[in-house]
């Protein structure tokens, strides 16, 4: 690693601790993903700089404190299967990759799908599997799932998505309109419910029903 990249690597982690991402098994796995190789074209330059970057089909890859800010809530243990709803670049399913089990990540748009799964190859993440689907239904073949991570912002918690959380189960999900603020909401399924915290305001594009058109 060159001076250069080093000192970047180091001020990309500074950054993170001091929006408040201090868990040490989230860094290590930001510090491991380089959020280089998800960024392309003429944002490239800008992949450390802490703020969301436009993608292709009108999507965008989440600002860098957020992404670890929703890992750190979600807390992904080594044995946990993980659902993620809405692929985008793919950064945040490989963040995950390194911290549980087996993640399981759906797009509705099958461009973003198809260029994650190279960069997964790319990176020998063996344990993600892209799925193009309605990521508002979830995958209710595969529940239950440990942790689910949504990446869009719905209205309330989508039943279809808490019912595929196992009991003990937590899911981290944007909450409000689209064009108002948002609040990223912890929900964790205990044997009579659900439990709902309020971690801090986000914005996030909308959760879409029906597949992309492309």
């Amino acid at each position: 690693m060159t001076d250069t990249a080093a000192e970047r690597k180091m001020q990309f982690l500074f950054a993170l601790r001091s929006k408040g991402v201090t868990d040490n098994r989230v860094l290590h796995a930001m510090e491991e993903i380089d959020r280089g190789a998800f960024v392309t074209g003429h944002f490239a330059p800008r992949a450390y700089e802490d703020m969301p970057l436009p993608i292709a089909c009108g999507q965008t890859i989440s600002q860098p404190s957020v992404v670890g800010i929703m890992t750190q809530a979600l807390a992904p243990q080594p044995r946990d299967k993980v659902l993620e709803i809405g692929t985008g670049s793919g950064y945040q399913a490989a963040i995950l990759s390194r911290l549980s089990r087996r993640v399981y990540t759906v797009e509705r748009h099958r461009r973003l799908v198809a260029e994650a799964q190279k960069r997964f190859e790319a990176l020998a993440l063996t344990n993600v599997t892209a799925i193009a689907v309605d990521g508002s239904h979830g995958l209710p073949d595969q529940a239950p799932f440990d942790r689910i991570l949504v990446t869009a912002a719905a209205e309330d918690p989508p039943g279809p998505l808490l019912a595929q959380l196992r009991a003990g189960g937590i899911m981290v999900v944007p909450v409000g309109q689209s064009d108002a603020v948002q609040s990223l909401i912890k929900v964790t399924r205990t044997e009579s419910g659900f439990d709902y915290e309020e971690l801090r305001q986000v914005r996030f594009v909308p959760l879409v029903e029906g597949l992309g058109q492309e």
